[in-house]
């Protein structure tokens, strides 16, 4: 089959130990969902829930990129993630069934402007 722009690549990560790599379909990622952080923000988080939102999949880079950022930002933070990788889907799945889902861990690094969010 041919294109006349080459389809996008599937975003994907290095599994340790394996030639194998996970495919990245959906990131889901979960704000302010612990008390330090959300104080941080100026939030009270016997007030504020935590938040859910996502990143495109292509968001996802390889172990030594270097990653281009916004020049015009003043208040780039970062920050270390706990990444969850799922082999299955699902909803409503019970506290106990949870781990039977789970394909690994891994470690992520997120990067926001700040600047930018303190508009919104």
């Amino acid at each position: 089959m041919s294109y006349i722009f080459e389809p996008p690549r599937q975003p994907s990560v290095a599994i340790k130990n394996s030639d194998d790599r996970f495919p990245v379909h959906r990131i889901y990622c979960v704000g302010q969902n612990y008390a330090a952080h959300t104080r941080e923000m100026g939030g009270d988080p016997d007030r504020t829930p935590p938040f859910f939102f996502c990143k495109p999949a292509d968001a996802v880079q390889e172990d030594g990129t270097i990653i281009a950022y916004p020049q015009m930002t003043e208040n780039l933070h970062h920050e270390i993630e706990l990444v969850v990788a799922l082999k299955a889907g699902g909803k409503n799945i019970k506290v106990e069934d949870a781990s039977n889902v789970i394909f690994g861990y891994g470690v992520g690094l997120d990067l926001t402007r700040r600047d930018l969010q303190k508009k919104s």
